[in-house]
């Protein structure tokens, strides 16, 4: 497959499936916007190995294949090879890698979240991770941006599960941890009784409040980005902070369909951040230091997840 080629199928893999990322990429350069749109497939090819094969045992065995092919810096396959060759351009860490894998690799186990640190540990695998390769992607060498970047990807995938209970429940999952659900199982949340709504309701509102908090710590790390891109993951994280908003208004009732922010919304979101981010001093001024207590659950990731990934592919 050519260069022109491959990045014409990420392309339409990021139009398809990362609409908020389509819309705020073309505020990026075109060397960024094209790292960007090639990250986001081979982040979303990895995510899909655990997804789209009604077979947990293939499932698992395409892990480790992926996960060895990281390893040696080799594979067939064309998604992978590219993903590969990205991480080398952009000298993106394996261990950041491995990470995301890992954290693929448990949505092939049974997923039952059982409190706070377990499912910002997830967080940080499936989505923080992505936020430290994109600070390579966009040419952010500064360490301090790390933290930030973090932040930001476990908001939004917060945002996510919150977004797609009944669609997670749908195929056996529950990512809200049983301290805030009183253990229910997934199947109660495709249809929860009169009795289980005010419960689960508080529960993603809970959520939300918790994605807040780290959408503000990672738009405070934005300053470490060069300009374009500055204010096109702004943009980015406006979008999907809007998701967990809209769903606010429905009275966190998940059920009823699947939250989408409308094209004239994006717009809106757009022209106000152009507007007016640049005005603010944030925007340009470094933080005086992160808020080392929001990556406090993230601690024992290293010997729970790695280990088990690996004890499992070997």
């Amino acid at each position: 497959m050519s260069a022109n080629d491959t990045l014409a199928d990420a392309d339409r893999v990021l139009a398809a499936k990362g609409k908020s990322f389509y819309w705020a990429r073309q505020l990026l350069g075109s060397k960024h916007a094209n790292g960007a749109t090639r990250l986001y497939r081979f982040c979303r090819y990895v995510d899909d190995l655990a997804d789209e094969d009604q077979s947990a045992a293939r499932s698992k065995k395409n892990i480790a294949a992926l996960r060895e092919s990281i390893h040696s810096g080799s594979t067939a396959d064309a998604v992978i090879q590219d993903g590969i060759a990205l991480i080398n351009e952009c000298q993106i860490d394996k261990k950041v890698v491995l990470d995301l894998i890992a954290g693929v690799w448990s949505d092939t186990e049974l997923v039952r979240m059982a409190d706070d640190a377990h499912l910002m540990q997830y967080c940080y695998q499936v989505a923080g991770t992505v936020g430290l390769m994109m600070c390579k992607v966009l040419n952010t060498d500064h360490p301090e941006a790390e933290p930030f970047a973090i932040d930001l990807g476990i908001a939004m995938q917060l945002t996510n599960i919150c977004r797609d209970v009944q669609t997670d429940a749908l195929v056996d999952r529950r990512y809200l941890p049983s301290a805030l659900v009183n253990g229910l199982a997934p199947g109660e949340f495709v249809q929860p009784s009169e009795a289980q709504k005010k419960l689960v309701k508080q529960a993603v509102a809970t959520l939300l409040d918790l994605a807040d908090n780290y959408y503000e710590s990672g738009e405070k790390g934005l300053s470490y980005l060069p300009f374009r891109a500055r204010l096109a993951i702004l943009v980015a994280a406006r979008l999907y902070r809007e998701i967990g908003q809209k769903l606010r208004r429905q009275g966190c009732e998940y059920w009823h369909h699947r939250i989408v922010v409308s094209k004239a919304k994006k717009f809106m979101l757009t022209i106000e951040v152009l507007l007016t981010a640049p005005l603010a001093v944030k925007f340009w001024r470094y933080p005086s230091r992160h808020d080392a207590k929001l990556h406090a659950p993230l601690a024992a990731r290293d010997a729970k997840t790695l280990l088990s990934v690996q004890g499992h592919a070997n």
